[in-house]
């Protein structure tokens, strides 16, 4: 089990939440979109070096920015 930032998985690949590095209202915004701890995560894709990321969250499939998904720690298998 690796511990990383959502920014490090590989496209197509899952993981589950364990921690958002982020103040409350970050917290809050991501909550809201169904990104909290516990919840399983695939990374879809993304754009360029430093651009937005796409996600799959439950059934919904959401645009993170790079910052914001930078502070989005997650546990993969491998």
């Amino acid at each position: 089990m690796a511990k990383i930032a959502l920014t490090a998985m590989k496209n197509n690949q899952k993981g589950k939440v364990l921690e958002i590095l982020s103040g409350q209202a970050l917290q809050q915004r991501l909550l809201a979109m169904g990104i909290a701890p516990g919840r399983e995560i695939t990374k879809l894709s993304q754009f360029m070096l430093k651009g937005p990321l796409a996600v799959k969250v439950g059934r919904a499939v959401l645009a993170l920015g790079y910052g914001t998904a930078s502070k989005v720690i997650v546990e993969t298998n491998g």
